[in-house]
């Protein structure tokens, strides 16, 4: 089985605020860094116009763009019920695939919301496969944008009573005759305190008690009511609190006494999600001790793990495997590609085929990540679909191509080893690691042209054959195995 493995975490850097140095220079690579983890990579003007600013500043230019990006509008059937379908079935799907798109489209323009917003949605995962309503997929939608750089504890608590969650893991079903512990053990074993850490049995069974009575379901895709009838009224004991505890107890109890852990989990994920596979432990005390002492606030923690020097330290550069999203939009956008309606269906259905189906992680511990995106089940896929993403560009913006070499090139226009170099570092985190492997995509890149052109230095990236010299270029660098890395 084909496997990349990204180097072990070796950082060293802190949570102090990061600094232009010689030995950790602000540039186009730590540049393209921020904006392949706090978003989906960036067109190379806006990354040159990054390194003209301070690294501080342009993390809070997208942390307050996050803020200030509204969420997606609300689309035209957004609170049908089943009632209002003709064919349930196939509209349904319809208004899954018409969302979906709009949240790619969404993706290519507004980068840093939604790069956040996936992230969530592969925490509080909810599948459309499950609970099948546009309208309640809408609303959970909505919570991961809402919430993104928002308050954590609302969005626990705000997420717990949506009614794609409520059906999906059976608190619909969660009644004081019969309690169902499946959301009350995966609110403490995914969402907030993280596997078997500070929690027992007997906590989860108390809670799932102190949960019922979200059974308001009369009409599928309807909104889900509190049914006072149905919720248990007996004392429970959870966390070592005894009274007669409901929904709103629940959250109070969990975040006030077990809000170290809470924190560190949570920190621990956006750790692993934003920085390095391998967790720096030291690193998820200070983020946590943030999150505290922000009452729970979001923003305050990605601002101090985005501006820090750990985050920017040069053995956390190019060590997260793509996902097949970050991949795909990725490519576009750094690629300077056209947003065309055929790009965004790709992306959403080439998703689908390399297991990252947006609206449908595999299970409720969501898309693994990491090593398991890549395997030879998937590396052909992820191939082609670079390969249409470059030959689109090919076939119907050819000076695309053109324009990305030159908005990366200066006085070496004519070097072709200088231009392939400029391009693969671009597009490879840490480049190349021999001069041998860039000789390799230098010949590549210099693809039929007679040898004597460039020893006279009459070729120029202005000559009718410089844009099938980029495609194939781009091709190659998307075999690499350092390709897949951010």
């Amino acid at each position: 089985m084909l496997t990349v493995l990204p180097p072990p975490n070796c950082a060293t850097g802190s949570l102090a605020p990061y600094a232009d140095s010689a030995g950790t220079p602000w540039n186009q690579q730590r540049a393209q860094h921020l904006y392949r983890r706090l978003g989906f990579g960036a067109d190379a003007a806006t990354t040159s116009a990054a390194i003209q600013q301070n690294p501080s500043g342009v993390v809070d230019q997208l942390i307050d763009t996050i803020l200030s990006t509204p969420n997606l509008p609300e689309p035209t059937r957004a609170n049908w019920t089943i009632n209002e379908y003709e064919d349930f079935g196939n509209e349904s799907t319809l208004q899954l695939i018409e969302y979906a798109m709009t949240w790619i489209d969404s993706m290519m323009q507004n980068g840093p919301k939604e790069r956040v917003a996936l992230f969530w949605h592969n925490h509080f995962v909810a599948r459309f496969e499950d609970y099948f309503c546009p309208s309640w997929m809408y609303e959970y939608h909505q919570l991961l944008q809402t919430h993104a750089l928002g308050n954590f504890r609302d969005f626990v608590y705000e997420m717990g009573k949506s009614p794609a969650m409520l059906v999906f893991l059976n608190g619909v079903q969660n009644t004081r005759f019969e309690p169902n512990e499946n959301y009350a053990r995966e609110l403490y074993e995914l969402f907030t305190l993280g596997q078997d850490n500070g929690y027992t049995q007997q906590d989860i069974e108390e809670t799932a008690r102190a949960l019922t009575g979200w059974n308001g379901f009369s009409v599928a895709c309807a909104p889900i009511t509190f049914i006072d009838a149905l919720h248990d009224t007996g004392n429970k004991t959870i966390f070592g609190q005894t009274g007669n505890w409901g929904y709103d107890e629940v959250h109070d109890i969990l975040f006030t006494q077990r809000g170290q852990q809470v924190s560190e989990h949570v920190c621990r994920e956006i750790y692993k999600a934003f920085v390095h596979p391998q967790v720096d432990e030291s690193i998820v005390t200070g983020l946590a001790q943030t999150l505290r002492d922000s009452d729970w606030e979001l923003a305050p923690v990605l601002r101090q793990l985005f501006k820090s020097e750990h985050f920017f330290d040069e053995y956390i550069l190019g060590t997260r495997i793509k996902s097949p999203i970050d991949m795909m939009v990725s490519t576009v956008l750094e690629g300077g590609f056209d947003n065309t309606q055929s790009i965004r269906e790709y992306v959403l259905y080439g998703g689908y085929q390399l297991n990252q189906g947006l609206f449908n992680p595999i299970d409720v511990a969501g898309w693994p990540g990491d090593r398991d995106w890549v395997n030879t089940n998937t590396i052909t896929g992820r191939w082609s679909a670079s390969d249409f993403f470059i030959f689109t560009a090919y076939q119907q913006t050819p000076q695309k191509l053109v324009e990305l070499a030159q908005a990366l090139t200066t006085d070496s226009a004519n070097d072709p080893a200088l231009v392939t170099q400029a391009i693969v570092d671009y597009f490879i985190p840490n480049g190349l690691s021999t001069p041998e492997a860039y000789e390799a995509a230098t010949d590549v890149f210099k693809w039929e042209v007679p040898q004597n052109y460039y020893d006279s230095g009459e070729w120029n990236l202005y000559w009718d054959t410089a844009p099938a010299q980029v495609g194939l270029l781009m091709q190659h660098i998307s075999r690499l195995p350092e390709f897949q890395l951010s």
